[in-house]
């Protein structure tokens, strides 16, 4: 019964921790807004972006550490995917923009502050659109801002790599001259599993269960070296993977490539 009841408290301190950070983070929008498109007004390239994602991501317990050389356009990170959380902390670690479904864009406040974010939209299942995929994508890495893509095109558990798409590496397939290709491994240690998004949980479940965590996050975010330059995809999409999954300390790569 003990058990029972403590269960039930948590749940309950759970909703009113979701509770507390659902109002921070509308406090910094209401804040960083208003600062966001004054900028975008005088014709500036707004610094808001990636500072309320950072902000985002430490409101809802996120404490991230970065290490590695910063990421300088043009540069194309490869990123292993294991949460929504991911893009707060790496946009607001690294000012990275990224690449991402194109539902996102049609999603209500998700899909405009994504937007304001410089969000490059593509629609993985038009496998007939491939051509033009790569050329966006190259296209972008060419703005002043990284540009990060999640090869797995999905969320893991937090144990194991998905295997790495090579099909969006193509742009970089060989890179443009003076273009960076950077693996990046984000790491969230032994609480991976049960940050993760996966197995058919609905999204606002994993976000309110996220939201509703006791504690903080601890997250190390490791910015590799760069990938020598090649033409050959599907070996760059190996490479990334081994690299990443060599720099996490829970992870390891699934067969597939």
């Amino acid at each position: 019964m003990a058990s029972l009841a403590i269960a039930a408290a948590d749940r309950s301190s759970s909703r009113w921790r979701a509770a507390l950070r659902l109002s921070g983070l509308l406090g910094l929008l209401i804040v960083m807004v208003p600062l966001h498109l004054i900028a975008k007004l005088r014709g500036r390239r707004s610094p808001w972006p990636p500072r309320f994602l950072g902000a985002a991501a430490r409101i809802i317990g996120v404490r991230a550490k970065v290490e590695g050389a910063p990421l300088t356009p043009p540069t194309l990170a490869i990123a292993n995917h294991v949460s929504w959380l991911d893009i707060l902390i790496l946009g607001g670690a690294t000012g990275t923009a990224f690449v991402s479904k194109a539902d996102i864009a049609s999603a209500p406040l998700v899909g405009w502050l994504a937007d304001q974010n410089h969000t490059l939209y593509i629609e993985r299942a038009a496998r007939s659109d491939a051509h033009s995929q790569v050329r966006r994508i190259a296209e972008g890495i060419e703005r002043e801002q990284p540009l990060t893509v999640f090869p797995e095109g999905s969320t893991g558990d937090g144990c194991a790599l998905l295997p790495f798409r090579p099909t969006l590496l193509a742009a970089v397939a060989p890179a443009p001259p003076g273009t960076a290709v950077r693996p990046i491994a984000i790491d969230y240690g032994a609480a991976g599993p049960g940050i993760a998004w996966h197995s058919g949980e609905r999204g606002i479940d994993n976000a309110m269960r996220l939201l509703g965590r006791r504690g903080t996050l601890p997250v190390t975010v490791r910015l590799l070296d760069p990938l020598p330059p090649g033409e050959d995809r599907k070996a760059m999409a190996r490479d990334a993977q081994a690299a990443i999954a060599a720099a996490l300390t829970s992870a390891v790569p699934s067969s597939g490539l």
